[in-house]
């Protein structure tokens, strides 16, 4: 099995598909160290980068804390993973 790029999620999401990408594989740690890295891992990325973080389930415990903080996220559960896909919608 071909394990595609977390960064290809990102095509298939609603995420601006013209901004620079990152991502962040936090499959092997363990709660709530994945939550931790992904916010911290957003305070230092540049905020035009959409953020594809790779994960071994779905972090429903991230999204209040990104909706809090204005980011719009979208989640793409595959075989191998689950990708979380994360960006700072544009102003209107």
């Amino acid at each position: 099995m071909q394990h595609s790029n977390p960064t290809d999620v990102v095509d298939r999401t609603d995420a601006p598909s013209d901004r620079p990408r990152a991502h962040l594989d936090v499959r092997t740690l363990g709660p709530p160290e994945p939550l931790a890295r992904t916010l911290e891992r957003l305070v230092e990325l540049p905020e035009e980068t959409v953020l594809a973080q790779r994960n071994d389930r779905v972090p429903q415990f991230l999204y209040p804390k990104l909706a809090d903080r204005g980011y719009a996220f979208e989640t793409v559960e595959r075989a191998e993973d689950v990708v979380t896909v994360i960006w700072r919608p544009s102003e209107p």
